[in-house]
């Protein structure tokens, strides 16, 4: 079987409800995953949106949320992550805003993808990268992937009216 990544909060392909996003409480989704494949000893999730900053034209993609080294055994995290801590040994890299932790979507113009991807490694990596940049991570986790899964949301400001 596949690896699945699912939310509680929204469907694959639709609306992210505005409690998630910069808007609302700007608080982490609920998340969690099943059918990890033999031999995982770590997953990365990392949170982006290749649509920046404007779906017509994008130009960037921004990441939202960056972890490492979550352990294989947590089956998910829960909503507002922040505010229940990370699970132990997990580790968190620098978003687009150049900070850790989780950052909503706060697209300026149009509906935007929001791309929540799950990978399941083979190795737990090392205590050394720190806080990295997607580029980084996405580099320690090369020739290290045994499955990864894709869950996307949508979201688009309500025009005030």
């Amino acid at each position: 079987m596949a690896l699945v990544l699912k939310s509680d909060a929204f469907v694959d392909g639709e609306a992210i409800p505005t409690r998630y996003t910069s808007v609302g409480e700007d608080c982490s989704p609920p998340l969690s995953w099943e059918n990890l494949p033999e031999g995982t000893q770590s997953l990365v999730l990392i949170v982006d949106d290749p649509d920046a900053p404007d779906p017509a034209a994008p130009r960037m993609v921004w990441d939202h949320w960056i972890l490492y080294n979550i352990p294989p055994d947590c089956g998910g995290l829960p909503e507002d992550t922040a505010r229940h801590g990370l699970p132990e040994g997990a580790g968190e890299g620098i978003n687009s805003w150049g900070r850790t932790g989780y950052g909503g979507p706060c697209p300026p113009i149009g509906r935007h993808r929001y791309f929540h991807r799950l990978y399941a490694l083979d190795v737990r990596l090392p205590e050394a990268l720190g806080t990295p940049g997607k580029d980084d991570l996405l580099l320690a986790m090369d020739d290290h992937i045994l499955a990864h899964a894709e869950l996307v949301g949508t979201y688009e400001k309500s025009v005030p009216g």
